[in-house]
């Protein structure tokens, strides 16, 4: 409950007062109401099929949670309560894998765009902390999966949370770097089938607890330069996959400038990737998620009454 006692940074929700009241126009209100109350977030329970929890399947049925994404990929085992509350954390043990991982449930919507299939070349490239890598691993069998992130220190969280759900067998098959993802695609181009940009970004939830007004201060002056970023390992990520490969850009911000601006000035400024169309997708998730209208290249999650899922920005390019 320690996140109930935290304090709501008034700099930064007068920011997106005056941002996202544009932006969204009466959607915000809701979605303010969501964000800046952390009693009402709610949290999927991601099983991890390498430790076979039937037992807990059943505890979660009787405790009135259920399955999410079944009819869209029945091999990612996805549960979720209707209330708000939080499953009990598992602590990290070494040598014994993780039953289950706790995540906002539009986290996953990605990995689903994603759609990563058996003996694929995959590359995460912004992967700490590693819940989509480890979701990603729970839907297919990739050929190898990289997973890059450039911070020391989530880095070895990273590698943590992989050592935790992954068994010896399959981590064979996934390499962990440190490497500036930027320069990704000039290191191995045309390498990969799929690319994930789950891109640094202006994180809403976290942002509007700030531990500190200077930090706050310094985040939102550092907010103007995330797009020039995130368009640079966009380009980088192009460049790393191979032709007729696909990527999938992300983000945990309600922010336009970060999500459809940087999407569409990568669709205007390279002329070999095109849009995919996630309407299936959307329409498959629509009972759980409420997602924005009007948004232009991919789907926007926002955190809603009873849906307090999201932000969660999503869009794919295929390379052509």
């Amino acid at each position: 409950m320690g996140k109930l006692r935290k304090q709501i940074c008034q700099c930064v929700l007068d920011h997106f007062e005056r941002s996202y009241g544009k932006e969204l126009g009466e959607a915000w209100a809701t979605a303010r109401e969501m964000l800046i109350s952390p009693q009402y977030w709610q949290y999927a329970v991601l099983l991890n099929k390498f430790s076979s929890p039937s037992e807990l399947e059943k505890h979660l049925h009787l405790k009135g949670y259920r399955r999410l994404f079944e009819c869209i990929l029945p091999s990612l085992k996805c549960y979720i309560s209707g209330t708000p509350g939080r499953f009990p954390a598992q602590r990290h043990a070494f040598g014994k894998l993780k039953d289950y991982y706790l995540l906002n449930a539009a986290s996953l919507l990605p990995v689903l765009a994603l759609a990563v299939k058996d003996g694929e070349f995959v590359l995460d490239m912004c992967a700490a902390p590693g819940g989509k890598s480890i979701a990603i691993l729970q839907c297919a069998s990739p050929g190898h999966l990289h997973c890059n992130e450039r911070d020391r220190e989530r880095s070895q969280w990273l590698q943590q949370t992989l050592e935790s759900f992954i068994p010896e067998h399959v981590m064979s098959s996934v390499t962990t770097w440190e490497l500036d993802g930027r320069q990704i695609g000039q290191l191995w181009p045309g390498m990969y089938d799929k690319v994930l940009v789950d891109a640094p970004c202006s994180n809403d939830r976290s942002w509007l607890f700030s531990s500190s007004v200077q930090q706050a201060t310094l985040r939102i002056a550092q907010r103007r330069r995330l797009p020039s970023l995130q368009i640079q390992l966009l380009r980088s990520a192009i460049e790393a996959l191979r032709p007729g490969g696909s990527l999938v850009y992300s983000t945990c911000t309600l922010s336009g400038a970060e999500n459809g601006d940087v999407i569409a000035h990568v669709l205007n400024n390279c002329g070999n990737v095109l849009a995919e169309d996630l309407s299936d997708m959307a329409a498959a998730v629509s009972q759980d998620f409420t997602l924005a209208t009007g948004v232009h290249h991919g789907l926007l999650v926002l955190p809603d009454r009873g849906k307090a899922w999201g932000p969660m920005y999503v869009a794919k390019l295929r390379k052509i």
